[in-house]
């Protein structure tokens, strides 16, 4: 078979990825604490969606710190002493439960005291089965669907960190983006009504930015040629839920999983059948894998980011830029007029 010939390529790659990551994990604990300025608060962002959303929300009024280093994968985060101590002395603590099992537990630890848990204000979704905007099922291998299950041997939500079942990557639907700067204007205006004003406008600011976002995905992935897009890394269910997109993930959740044989064969499947251009990678995983796959079907790679960090190889200086990227790197590979 074609796919058992080509397969010591992709275990090749996959052996690669996992060096890359091992040594990428060495250096994951955080970049320490902000300091405030005199009459400033304290916020901690547990990752870089969030340290976005209370920088533009704070504004001048708050010094942010990001607990994740730029470059660091914040799955895999570990948190040292000195971050767990900066939580409990943080004004705003800002979160997601079962994305970084690591901050859950520290912020239990700590007692910060005032904590925004953004699943309270944007309830996680399963991993659905759907296809991105239609109504009828579509099976992709028993459970490696587009939204990101797994099949046999490629890891699922059970096997990942306990994510229970649950897509965690709501930032990049932009309209949950502004549910949260709204939650964290309220928030900081009880901290500090002085300046409550001031985030109610930061906050609307920001939701305007993100309804021009939103237009501009929605327009231009109106008309496609194929609405099935292949990545390595399942964290784009809520954008392909929100534009009408079919996400068929390589490996799931968590990006450091290595898919099966069969989850490798499925995938070829998949290519073929939506005539798929382009195998996506990210920015803070090695794209081994992905150019792997590409290499066996001849198609070509390219950056779908799930803006999780912000380094310097992504294609943007912030939240609105990178997504620009991703809408114009969906629009080149699925045909877009």
């Amino acid at each position: 078979m074609v796919f058992m010939q080509s397969f010591p390529r992709v275990l090749g790659a996959l052996l690669a990825s996992g060096l890359l990551l091992l040594a990428a994990g060495c250096g994951t604990s955080g970049s320490g604490a902000a300091a405030p300025q005199p009459g400033q608060l304290s916020i901690v962002a547990a990752f870089y969606p969030f340290q976005y959303v209370a920088e533009r929300v704070a504004g001048p009024h708050a010094a942010v710190t990001n607990l994740t280093q730029p470059g660091a994968e914040p799955h895999d985060l570990e948190l040292s002493p000195r971050q767990i101590a900066d939580l409990a002395r943080a004004d705003l603590v800002i979160y997601e439960k079962t994305f970084q099992p690591a901050v859950d537990e520290a912020v239990e630890q700590s007692g910060a005291g005032e904590v925004l848990e953004t699943g309270t204000v944007v309830p996680l979704q399963p991993i659905a089965t759907e296809h991105g905007g239609d109504d009828h099922d579509h099976e992709h291998d028993q459970g490696g669907t587009e939204e990101g299950g797994a099949d046999e041997g490629a890891a699922g939500p059970a096997d990942e960190h306990d994510h229970g079942g649950l897509d965690p990557h709501v930032w990049l639907d932009p309209d949950h983006v502004a549910g949260i700067a709204d939650a964290v204007a309220d928030r900081l205006a009880e901290i500090d009504p002085d300046h409550a004003a001031d985030y109610a406008a930061n906050a609307e600011r920001l939701r305007a930015d993100l309804t021009e976002l939103d237009q501009e995905f929605d327009s231009g992935l109106k008309s496609c040629e194929r609405s099935e897009f292949i990545t390595n890394h399942a964290a784009f269910g809520y954008l392909a839920r929100k534009y009408g997109l079919t996400q068929i993930a390589i490996s799931g959740l968590t990006p450091d999983t290595e898919p099966s044989p069969a989850r490798i064969a499925a995938i070829h499947s998949e290519a073929r059948e939506h005539k798929i251009t382009t195998i996506f990678y990210e920015t803070l995983v090695s794209p081994a894998v992905a150019e792997a796959v590409a290499g066996d079907l001849g198609l070509k790679t390219d950056v779908l980011d799930p803006i999780e960090g912000i380094t310097p190889d992504s294609r943007g200086k912030d939240y609105l830029e990178v997504m620009r990227a991703n809408l114009t790197a969906l629009r080149t590979a699925n045909g877009c007029q």
